[in-house]
């Protein structure tokens, strides 16, 4: 059986003790109890993965492969009223929140996988199947406004203002993927493949709000929503490539894909009594199918310095958000988007591939683009705008000026824009006030749900969570002191240019200059590693995301120090 059957397997276990108090210490209506030290924060991860080669003849290859993944945590943690109106400056403490709700914000799930990646080599050309199935369950439950209803009272006599709290369920989630292609073998001047992917994916999903966690009278055990998703996706494609000359290849391919969603809406969120109140639509599908291709050409200047231009059309497929429904609003969708990009760059490695250097250029256009938010109309959180237009450089560098020395290097640039002078994004308000500082207008104002709704244009708006540079830097010095064990050193850094995060101009949901930093040094053989290591190693508070309405940030995480253990068999 020499050389007939192969396996690996891989684990792995991660653990982080909770580290954020909770240090409310009024009443709470859904029994959180408070307050507690060390109330979240932590996690623990079990993951494993055995991979199974078998090549029974020289022309047949069969890979199995099968994984697990069991997560315990918290969930995203929102601190209210740690932003300041007319700044973006981080404030508040990183290790304390006050929730009066949602159990201290848990968060698990279950993972399962597996896939079996076989090839066939009949000699002109080599069939491929690639079947792999995935299964998930599990939930995330947090406080979502961020803060103890308490320590922000409203009115005269003053009353506590903010409850809010949810959960997302996944009861069960399956996918299954399915790919076949043909591919020429040898060296010849001319290359080819085609093929067929079909994508098959199915959920119940449910969604709770704040009554039906409480214990109070309000408690309402119809306040939920269940859901059942279908997502099936089929693509035909072809590829193929020519030497021009034997330094210039030319490449292009054509798909054709077909992309259908729906959602039925199986249970409404009813009154205490069993009332149904929902209006809207129970059952939604879309469907779209639309050609995607790519034309590119690559010139071999010297053996170890290409260059190479491409241009490509793709395009996403329609969604649907069903959780409005929770709200008793009517499913919210967004058409498909298309995208058109360009770019051109190079590749390099000198020296004696001691240094490496790549950089590109880019350009796309995204038309219908798809946006979370609200539109003018006050319609849901999801929505097409006309498009958004990008372009930017990136860059890359490693280099080895000594043997057991990596250093290398990245760079970016991004410069993007909403393109829609007629949709408009709804802005933070909060008892009918607007609490932030919005930058572009005019803002207009709507009545929604009885209360008064603030929306800005968004018209050369940045994209959110898009920051204008990222550079990045990483060193690692290793030492033998075996033949097949080493000690190293390692550290990397990373510093992110200006990001906004909502999709309004404002002066506090945006960040500039974040930089985060982290080092490693431990002891790497051929099966397993030992490692002590610091994430955050200078202790930077940096924003990562925002809920506007209660001025609430989410902060990047202190400085860490851990062991890590890794082992492959």
């Amino acid at each position: 059986m020499a050389d007939k059957v192969a396996f690996r397997l891989s684990a792995l276990y991660q653990h982080r003790d909770n580290w954020v108090d909770n240090t409310f210490t009024g009443a709470s209506d859904d029994g959180t109890v408070t307050p507690k030290k060390n109330a979240m924060g932590g996690f623990t991860e079990k993951d494993v993965r055995l991979q199974l080669l078998l090549t029974p003849t020289d022309n047949l290859s069969v890979l199995l492969s099968g994984h697990a993944r069991d997560y315990d945590g918290t969930a995203t943690l929102f601190e209210r009223g740690y932003i300041k109106k007319g700044s973006n400056k981080p404030v508040g403490p990183r290790d304390q929140v006050s929730y009066d709700e949602a159990q201290n914000n848990p968060q698990a799930y279950k993972t399962y996988g597996g896939s079996a990646h076989v090839s066939y080599d009949f000699g002109p050309a080599t069939l491929t199947s690639i079947t792999a199935y995935e299964t998930t369950s599990g939930y995330s439950r947090g406080d979502t406004d961020g803060g103890a209803a308490a320590n922000f009272p409203v009115g005269t006599p003053p009353v506590p203002n903010g409850f809010g709290e949810s959960q997302g369920r996944v009861r069960d989630l399956d996918q299954w993927t399915q790919e076949v292609r043909l591919a020429s073998n040898g060296e010849s001047r001319f290359k080819w493949q085609v093929g067929g992917i079909y994508f098959d994916s199915r959920d119940i999903t449910e969604f709770y709000q704040r009554a039906y966690f409480l214990n109070t009278a309000a408690h309402n055990p119809n306040n939920w929503v269940q859901l059942h998703d279908v997502n099936t996706s089929w693509g035909i494609f072809g590829q193929a490539s020519y030497k021009i000359t034997p330094d210039l290849t030319i490449t292009g391919g054509v798909r054709e894909t077909k992309d259908s969603k729906s959602t039925r809406l199986l249970k409404t969120a009813d009154t205490i009594a069993g009332g149904v109140t929902y209006a809207g639509r129970r059952f939604v599908r879309l469907s779209d199918t639309q050609p995607s291709w790519d034309v590119s050409l690559m010139y071999q200047v010297e053996p170890n310095v290409s260059v190479y231009a491409r241009v490509a059309k793709g395009f996403r497929g329609p969604t649907i958000q069903g959780r409005s429904a929770v709200f008793n609003s009517d499913f919210t969708t967004a058409n498909s988007e298309k995208n058109l990009s360009w770019e051109a760059g190079f590749k390099s490695s000198l020296w004696d591939n001691k240094l490496r250097l790549n950089a590109t250029a880019f350009a796309y256009t995204v038309k219908d683009i798809q946006l979370n938010g609200n539109d003018s109309n006050g319609n849901g959180v999801l929505f097409n705008a006309d498009k958004a237009k990008a372009y930017g450089l990136e860059g890359d560098a490693e280099l080895r000026p000594v043997p057991n020395l990596t250093l290398s290097a990245g760079a970016s640039y991004l410069h993007s824009a909403i393109h829609d002078k007629n949709v408009y994004a709804q802005v933070c308000a909060l008892n009918g006030a607007i609490v932030c500082t919005v930058e572009n207008g005019p803002v207009i104002t709507k009545v929604i749900f009885g209360s008064n709704a603030y929306f800005a244009p968004i018209d050369g708006n940045p994209l959110p969570n898009a920051p204008k540079y990222n550079l990045n830097f990483a060193g690692r010095y290793d030492i033998p002191v075996t033949d097949s064990g080493k000690v190293f050193v390692a550290t990397d850094w990373n510093v992110q240019g200006y990001t906004s995060y909502v999709l309004y101009k404002t002066k506090e949901f945006t960040s500039n200059g974040n930089f985060e930093g982290g080092a490693k040094i431990g002891y790497s053989a051929s099966h397993y590693e030992v490692a002590f290591f610091v994430r955050n190693l200078t202790n930077e508070k940096n924003l990562k995301g925002v809920i506007e309405n209660y001025m609430a940030a989410v902060y990047n995480e202190p400085r860490i120090f851990g062991i890590s253990v890794s082992g492959k068999f």
